[in-house]
């Protein structure tokens, strides 16, 4: 069960609406980067959870959370969109014939759609995808999901901080940044308490490492044709980050032989050619016969 405060969870102020950062702001809303994605992640995890119940509660009480920072940003989106309606119509009855010079760089759908109202949509007006949700059960795999979540929308939260002189704007991606950063430690803390590095990798911890091919499981391939350490770094010498194995670097040669299929199965209908294998003078006999 959920409840809902009529409170915003912090406080949203335009200072001057603006169509255009409003388009902007639907990246952070409904983009693969965005707060519907972190949102139904943590949830979905939660509901999901398997093992102590309290990662299910403390999954349950961010997602919800998040809940509020969309909230919080479809607030933002109306709020630059006020005021739109009447500069618009001027726009539409000018000379200009160009749509996205009439709307002045406004996702047209704001007001078509959603009458000067936010969607479940990202910059571009591309609809949010359920499958950028991770959530399979496996809590170190999860976490690490959730850091590289909060990552990237922490990176656009910062570049929309940039792109807006609204200090109101301004003031609101400020505290998402600043929730973003709590969150990023927060995943990272959750590992830690599995046991760290050295513990939780690697993923799953359940899997017998003895079944891997051995003396491939902490080498790094280089399939550089210039024979060269290029692409050396801490990944391709010293102890592995798990402290299970020793890295090294190791050059990629072919191991597998060359793959052989059957021919096409009839009931798929390829060509006569294919499936009997004379492509290739199947035609020229097919002339000679002619003649």
């Amino acid at each position: 069960m959920f409840y809902h405060d009529r409170k915003l969870q912090y406080k949203v102020r335009v200072d001057k609406p603006n169509p255009q950062f409003a388009r902007m702001l639907q990246q952070a809303i409904g983009g693969i980067e965005g707060e519907m994605r972190v949102c139904l992640q943590y949830l979905f995890q939660a509901w999901n959870s398997r093992g102590p119940v309290k990662y299910k509660h403390m999954l349950l009480e961010t997602g919800t959370e998040e809940i509020g920072h969309i909230e919080m940003l479809a607030t933002a989106v109306a709020l630059n969109l006020e005021g739109a309606s009447a500069s618009l119509k001027d726009e539409i009855v000018g000379n200009n014939p160009v749509v996205e010079q009439v709307m002045g760089g406004m996702d047209p759908r704001h007001f078509l759609s959603a009458g000067l109202g936010a969607m479940a949509t990202d910059a571009n007006g591309v609809p949010f995808n359920g499958s950028w949700i991770v959530s399979n059960n496996n809590l170190a795999a999860d976490m690490y999901a959730n850091v590289m979540a909060e990552s990237t929308g922490r990176v656009l939260a910062t570049r929309l901080w940039e792109a807006t002189d609204d200090l109101g704007m301004k003031d609101m991606l400020s505290f998402l940044i600043a929730r973003d950063t709590m969150h990023q430690n927060q995943w990272l803390a959750v590992i830690e308490e599995l046991g760290g590095l050295t513990n939780a990798l690697p993923i799953p911890n359940s899997f017998p490492q003895s079944e891997e091919v051995q003396g491939f499981n902490y080498a790094f391939v280089t399939t550089n044709i210039y024979k060269d350490d290029a692409a050396a770094g801490r990944w391709s010498n010293g102890p592995s980050l798990d402290g299970k194995g020793q890295f090294t670097m190791v050059p990629g040669e072919p191991m597998g032989g060359e793959p052989t299929l059957a021919p096409p199965v009839p009931i798929a209908h390829a060509q006569i050619e294919q499936m009997t294998g004379s492509a290739g003078g199947g035609i020229i006999n097919k002339i000679k016969d002619a003649l």
